[in-house]
């Protein structure tokens, strides 16, 4: 810094040129002062020196405006607004700081842990408390105010105590006493004197005279009642009381006695008995009625037997009636049934699988097949059995099989209606009408189940354990129905419980085949519904 040099140097030279207050300017100066040399020499130079060089200039030109009358009023406005922001932030401190110290006391009287107020609530509450002592001087022991109050007014020297006190002459309840007793003796000698027969004005003597005007003597007057009370319980009397009352109890009795004799023809008795003698007839009547049919149906049957056993049927080939039977079901289902025991199949040289049921194409799954293979054969397992309906769908394309043995060469404990998989064990006798309903049932359940394994997605909503109920009951109801072929053995002995056995199986079969159709309707109609 130069001390001999004392100029002023700007980017701008003219004087008169204006300058825009919002743009800085750059500014070069060589001071000579040495006040103010020494001034800026305490700070070291860059920066610090600068800052503090532009606060003195800041200051010298505000001084130098005031002295010449030159603050403007932007200047004034800044000022005043910082005056204005200044005093606001001290308003708020001392808001804060007030608001705090407010805090503090009011927390120091009535913080519900240690403030003053609290604890004088409790000294002044507590169980030895100023309130608890200045209550009990006043009302506790001997010498308190209350007890020594309640001696004045109602103690044993008290005014009250001594009218009270029975010992007194002149006290309340000696005078009570007295007046009570006054008032009783002058009611019982006015009762007495009522009563009397000496006082001419009593209520007795005027009740006596009244009785003896009115009514005579009473003495006489009852005697004459008692008189007439005897004579009505006398039976000597026709017309008394207690005759006219013997003289019904005689006639109810006669009455009774007649109605429960079987003397007389209108009796209870007797129309009760004419009633069971018919009831009794009526019954004998049905009873002969009913043994008379339950004969005529044996003989129905004896006789169908007998008629079965002349016709062609049992003459043929069993296979030949298995496949026949299922033609004839097949065309009732709207399905196709072909026997096929003659034809080779999809294995070379295999004729397994006497006949071949094709789903007609109004069923749920048009196209399903069936397979139907038929033996009669001695010695012919249940293990062979399976083997042969497995091989028996593969060789005709089928989806699900049906194996029937003949009931003259079954195996020996095998029921009429099982299944196994994807094949059913049907025992079917075809001199007797009775088992169709096994093979009806075998074919059902093939085609109901044919019919979930075709549509199995689109018939998800369909309930098939109704379906496995049905057949599981249908396999009960063939053991049953072995029984009865069973009894029927002794039909003779039995024929009523093998009619009703029979009765019952059968409606309950085919009850649970109208459950497999209408599951299989329903499948159906789900089916249409999705295609």
């Amino acid at each position: 810094m130069s001390a001999t040099v004392d100029r002023l140097s700007t980017k701008n030279t003219d004087r008169h040129e204006s300058f825009d207050a919002d743009l800085p300017i750059q500014l070069e100066l060589f001071l000579e002062d040495p006040e103010i040399i020494r001034a800026l020499a305490e700070y070291p130079e860059g920066e610090p020196r600068n800052q503090y060089a532009i606060e003195a200039m800041k200051i010298g030109i505000l001084a130098l405006r005031h002295v010449g009358g030159q603050v403007g009023a932007d200047t004034i406005r800044r000022e005043n607004d910082r005056l204005v922001a200044s005093v606001q932030k001290t308003f708020d401190q001392y808001t804060h700081t007030v608001q705090d110290r407010i805090e503090i006391k009011l927390k120091e009287y009535f913080d519900p842990k240690d403030g003053r107020f609290t604890d004088r609530v409790q000294r002044l509450l507590a169980q030895d408390g100023e309130l608890s002592q200045l209550l009990r001087g006043f009302v506790d022991g001997e010498n308190s105010l209350f007890a020594r109050t309640l001696v004045t007014h109602v103690g044993r020297e008290s005014a009250l105590m001594k009218i009270l006190d029975p010992q007194q002459s002149d006290g309340l309840l000696t005078t009570l006493r007295k007046n009570v007793d006054d008032q009783l003796t002058r009611q019982r000698d006015h009762l007495l004197n009522e009563f009397s027969l000496d006082n001419k004005d009593g209520a007795l003597a005027r009740l006596l005279s009244e009785l003896t005007v009115n009514h005579g003597d009473v003495g006489k007057a009852l005697q004459t009642k008692i008189d007439t009370v005897i004579k009505e319980f006398s039976l000597n009397d026709e017309n008394s009381a207690l005759s006219r009352l013997v003289k019904n109890v005689d006639r109810a009795q006669r009455t009774i006695t007649d109605e429960f004799s079987l003397n007389s023809e209108d009796s209870c008795l007797s129309r009760l008995k004419r009633e069971l003698c018919e009831l009794l007839a009526t019954s004998e009547k049905k009873n002969q009625q009913f043994q008379e049919e339950v004969k005529v149906s044996l003989a129905k049957i004896v006789t169908q037997r007998e008629e079965a056993d002349r016709s062609t049927r049992h003459g043929i080939a069993f296979e030949d009636a298995v496949c026949d039977f299922l033609v004839r079901q097949a065309q009732h289902a709207g399905d196709v049934a072909t026997p096929t025991g003659s034809l080779t199949g999809l294995i070379k040289n295999s004729r397994v699988g006497d006949c071949v049921i094709e789903l007609g194409p109004d069923s749920a799954a048009p196209g399903s097949k069936i397979v139907v293979e038929a033996k009669e054969k001695e010695s012919y397992s249940l293990a062979n059995a399976r083997e042969e309906i497995e091989t028996a769908r593969k060789n005709r394309g089928a989806d699900w099989g049906v194996f029937v043995f003949s009931k003259k060469t079954a195996p020996a404990n095998l029921e009429p209606f099982s299944r196994y998989g994807s094949d059913f064990v049907i025992v079917w006798d075809v001199e007797d009408i009775s088992t169709d309903v096994f093979l009806k049932a075998g074919i059902i359940a093939a085609r109901a189940l044919c019919f979930r394994a075709e549509r199995r997605s689109a018939a998800e909503k369909v309930d098939f354990d109704v379906i496995d109920k049905a057949i599981l009951d249908i396999e009960k109801r063939t053991s049953n129905l072995d029984d009865v072929r069973k009894s029927a053995e002794t039909i003779q002995s039995s024929s009523a419980k093998i009619l009703e056995r029979v009765r019952i199986d059968r409606e309950a079969l085919e009850k649970q085949v109208e459950i497999l159709r209408e599951k299989v309707n329903d499948l159906r109609d789900l089916t249409n519904s999705v295609q």
